[in-house]
């Protein structure tokens, strides 16, 4: 089906990560069909189109200062005023209880840095409809290398909700404690476990990979986000079979995570090119040709005889390493 800047509208078959066997693999004797629609146009036309208290969760990463054709910021001012004319059309779109999941960096001018989601905050609190939950750290460990600041490792998603009474399932993101066998040493909980069998609260810093060169995400848009993120927020603010949007899809990664958890999903981006990539990886992951990276796969740790973990004898050993 062409993209030619109306809506376009199809189905794949996937389900919840529920169903997903225990090699990887897709388990399709139970999976429904999810319903996705992908728009090529303006994200603010598109996020008025959407019905009135419409959706469950809206992740995205809008443009930011990061040179692309995509990105008509020039100044902060313009950044914040793209904000203010977002957040009423947010709002309106998202159902009470609703969430608001948005993924930012930093501007660097001249060495000065700009935390983006402090702008973000000040512009969408100011309505007193929308209550910042959560600064979310996403942090990873490649990216450029500053030479007069420390290298920048991490950007943030702003977590807020419509209203104060919200959807939030912590049991469906919960990760492997540390000590599993840590008991109480004192009190009427003395001599038991501690830890909740379903795993630890995964706090408000993750560490997840980010795209690059190689990763096996990795598409031809500059700007990716990986799958993981937008899953662990999926699981976390939208019901199950609730709708996910994502304004400025980009390559599809937003639609990607709600697919995998059985949410239905609408998307746009004004860039015909990445509403193809987003529509191919969507048709990837229905038939089970999709390459994601898993949200529980561990960090990779190069072993001491790997080639790339052994010290050149040139290089300075201090007492810290």
């Amino acid at each position: 089906m062409p993209v030619d800047g109306r809506l376009a509208e199809f189905k794949v078959c996937s389900q919840a990560c529920s169903l997903i066997s225990r090699s990887g693999s897709l388990d399709r004797s139970v999976m429904p069909e999810i319903a996705l629609q992908l728009t090529t146009g303006d994200a603010f036309e598109f996020l008025a189109s959407l019905a009135p208290k419409s959706v469950d969760l809206i992740i995205s990463s809008p443009p930011y200062f990061m040179g692309k054709e995509y990105d008509s910021s020039i100044k902060l001012e313009d950044f914040v005023d793209a904000h203010r004319k977002l957040l009423p059309l947010v709002t309106a779109a998202l159902k009470d209880g609703g969430s608001i999941c948005w993924q930012v960096g930093h501007h660097v001018h001249d060495g000065v840095s700009v935390p983006l989601d402090a702008l973000v905050y000040v512009t969408f609190s100011s309505t007193g409809v929308l209550y910042h939950r959560n600064r979310i750290i996403w942090t990873f460990g490649h990216g450029a290398h500053a030479r007069r600041r420390f290298s920048g490792r991490h950007e943030s998603i702003s977590w807020f909700t419509k209203g104060h009474s919200y959807y939030f399932d912590l049991d469906a993101t919960r990760v492997p404690q540390k000590y599993p066998g840590k008991k109480g040493y004192k009190g009427p909980k003395k001599g038991q476990l501690t830890g909740h069998p379903l795993g630890k609260n995964p706090s408000d810093v993750w560490e997840i990979p980010n795209v690059k060169a190689h990763h096996v995400e990795k598409t031809a848009h500059p700007c990716q986000f990986p799958v993981a993120l937008a899953q662990r927020l999926t699981r976390a603010l939208c019901p199950p079979g609730g709708l996910v949007v994502d304004p400025f899809m980009g390559s599809g990664t937003s639609g990607v995570a709600a697919v995998l958890e059985g949410r239905a999903f609408s998307g746009c981006d004004r860039d015909e090119r990445y509403v193809r990539i987003a529509r191919e990886r969507l048709e990837a992951l229905g038939n089970g040709s999709l390459r994601y990276r898993p949200l529980d796969q561990p960090i990779y740790v190069p072993g001491p005889n790997s080639a790339v973990a052994k010290r050149p004898p040139h290089f300075t050993v201090t007492e810290a390493s």
